[in-house]
């Protein structure tokens, strides 16, 4: 049975649809590329799955976890890093549900924390600022909090977007991790040899579905020309 379930859903913005009438199902441990051209509905698919978007139609039907078992990594662009806060306190927000707003770090938490941080390579930089963070630092240390998140459906948008290479061979060996431990992984992204070489699964949107299931089957010439005219 499909861990997301997308019956005639379409989701927008004040009422001007984004994506339209989407009827397929993601299932349960896969790991899925959703691509399509700028302005085909990715990102918000992603919102629409955390809850942040309401369908304007239809429906999203989550099949065995609930809403607590999503993690959500946004685009870098959508993130404050003026806000004064250090490596450690971005990572532990990870367990903001254990934390609370008042709480400190246990000595039991703070080492999960820890551990999170030396997983993605960042040992050391604990109290640095994160707005002092190269791009590719940034990346690491979201990683990190949703390392410490421990979530059963991870959705990624555009994680791989400004980032050297040396952090993108790091981050998609954790993807693949997640995959193995057999959680459902769903990210938007843009390079198609990246999707081709490490994506089982795509999803195509051009606002309405153009198709979805096996990456060699979906990733085709032509696919992606009807993705272009469809936008």
């Amino acid at each position: 049975m499909g861990a997301v379930c997308f019956q005639n859903l379409t989701l927008g913005y004040d009422r001007l649809p984004a994506v339209q009438q989407l009827d397929t199902q993601i299932a349960e441990g896969s790991l899925t590329a959703i691509v399509g051209p700028n302005g085909a509905g990715k990102s918000t698919l992603l919102k629409g799955l955390t809850g942040v978007l309401s369908p304007i139609e239809g429906e999203i039907e989550l099949t065995g976890f609930a809403k607590d078992d999503i993690a959500y990594l946004p685009q870098q662009s959508d993130i404050d890093r003026s806000f004064p806060i250090t490596v450690l306190d971005l990572v532990a927000m990870g367990r903001w549900r254990d934390i609370g707003a008042c709480g400190g770090l246990s000595w039991p938490m703070r080492s999960k924390v820890s551990e999170a941080i030396a997983a993605v390579g960042l040992t050391g930089l604990e109290n640095r600022a994160i707005g002092s963070l190269s791009g590719g630092q940034m990346q690491r240390a979201l990683f990190a909090r949703l390392l410490l998140q421990d979530a059963k459906l991870v959705l990624l948008d555009e994680p791989f977007t400004a980032i050297d290479a040396r952090t993108m061979a790091d981050l998609l060996q954790i993807v693949r991790r997640w995959h193995e431990e057999g959680r459902t992984v769903v990210a938007v992204l843009h390079d198609y040899e990246t999707v081709k070489k490490h994506f089982p699964q795509t999803l195509m949107l051009a606002r309405e579905m153009v198709a979805h299931g096996p990456t060699r089957n979906v990733m085709t010439s032509e696919n992606q020309m009807r993705a272009r005219q469809m936008c």
